[in-house]
């Protein structure tokens, strides 16, 4: 067997996240893929036919963008031989793509690969339901005017109710829960308040508004639209959340005894980020920079009850094999898709018999330091476009370390359907 080699983020680039308004966003998430990476393609030269592939995570795209990965490499000016692939692992797609890119040079199958994620919320599909597919079928089937006057005549206002992908896709079919019930669940379960959940998501708001007014988003590229607009910063954040706007949203997942509000989850966004991953071999031969280090991940499945503690499952056994402590890790990114969610991840950690039942470890691993988690905001304040959280957490983590001048950080994401998925990366 061949030695695994060493993998390395190169750069990275990303659009501002920008909030869905009700209505189709100004652009597709194949444009906003191209959008972050057309600047990164173009600040690291080389030919472009020496990529080995790209790989990009999507949830939602749309009819027109089927293999997305494939419809933003050729709009890229990608060589047609260069090979690209979506893969989708729900709200860490982005991150899934980073791992396959990660196995395929570690393994000596790659050396150079353009991957990340992207996602247009907004642009979720509306479907017929199934009442109005068969009626279609029906009428498109008939071969005359009787017949075809007979099919309409049997049109109903039931066939018209259409299907949300939106709210079908976060929503889990197994346990018939939405992702916001699971972390009522979870809520429940570990003693979290609604004032926590409130302050939490204040302090992810004010650390957006430092990040932006300190400069520390710089792997955000301004996107123009067809109009001539452009957008340069997450349109999310609310510069005026305080605990007592948060206190005036009723619950909406739970509308009786509920917690969670709009005001502590995770908002409806579009977005992409994109890296670039090379081998040692590429770095040298193309005289790339180096950001940081790949140095493990990991993947787990919980009960989809659960599923907001997916990172706790998949960053304890990165955590254990490498023999590391909570005061090991310099910077923390956990996707913040509810506040409550989060929260529950942190204390989930210190409760020794949830470690000892849950995660086969003998004692609580600890509590992760507010001050080194999320540190420049999350998904309650930025949005979290599903493809694409998972490739913007691993880009930040990466920038956060660089400007610290710190060494190793963990980035993590639950999943709907009851998963987990974390990569540790280092500074180099």
């Amino acid at each position: 067997m061949s030695k695994q080699r060493d993998v390395f983020i190169v750069d990275g680039k990303r659009t501002p996240f920008l909030k869905a308004k009700g209505k189709p966003g100004p652009f597709l998430a194949s444009d906003l893929a191209v959008a972050a990476a057309r600047p990164l393609l173009l600040q690291n030269e080389f030919d472009l036919a020496k990529l080995d592939e790209v790989i990009v995570g999507c949830v939602m795209p749309t009819a027109d963008e089927a293999n997305i990965a494939r419809v933003i490499a050729l709009r890229l000016g990608i060589p047609q031989n260069v090979p690209a692939w979506t893969v989708q692992r729900n709200c860490a797609s982005g991150m899934q793509a980073l791992d396959c890119a990660y196995q395929n040079i570690k393994n000596g199958k790659a050396d150079l690969i353009l991957a990340g994620g992207t996602e247009a919320m907004s642009r979720a599909p509306v479907l017929f339901n199934d009442l109005m597919v068969n009626w279609l079928s029906v009428f498109m089937g008939a071969r005359t005017l009787g017949k075809k006057v007979a099919a309409f005549a049997q049109l109903r206002p039931a066939h018209l109710t259409p299907i949300i992908a939106l709210v079908r896709g976060l929503s889990d079919p197994i346990v018939g829960l939405s992702m916001g019930q699971t972390t009522e669940e979870i809520a429940y379960r570990f003693g979290i308040s609604r004032e926590q959940m409130d302050e939490f998501s204040v302090t992810s708001h004010q650390r957006l508004a430092a990040a932006t007014d300190n400069g520390h988003l710089h792997e955000i590229e301004a996107i123009y639209d067809n109009a001539g607009a452009y957008f340069d910063f997450d349109d999310g954040i609310r510069r005026d959340s305080s605990m007592p706007n948060l206190a005036k949203l009723k619950p909406y997942f739970d509308r009786k005894y509920g917690l969670v509000t709009p005001g502590n989850s995770a908002q409806i966004t579009d977005g992409a980020a994109m890296l670039l991953v090379a081998s040692e071999k590429a770095v040298t031969k193309h005289n790339l920079p180096v950001l940081a280090k790949f140095t493990d991940s990991q993947w787990a499945g919980l009960n989809p009850s659960q599923m907001g503690l997916g990172p706790v499952h998949a960053m304890a056994p990165i955590m254990k094999r490498n023999k590391l402590s909570i005061a090991d890790i310099d910077s923390w990114e956990i996707n913040e898709a509810f506040a409550g969610q989060v929260l529950g991840c942190i204390e989930a950690w210190k409760d020794k018999d949830f470690c000892k039942k849950e995660l086969g470890i003998k004692d609580a691993l600890g509590e992760i330091p507010h001050e080194h988690l999320n540190v420049d905001g999350g998904g309650v304040s930025l949005g979290h476009p599903v493809g694409a959280s998972g490739a913007r957490i691993v880009l930040h983590l990466a920038n956060t370390l660089k400007r610290n001048k710190t060494q190793r950080g963990i980035a993590s994401l639950c999943i709907g359907g009851g998963q987990g998925g974390a990569m540790m990366i280092e500074s180099v």
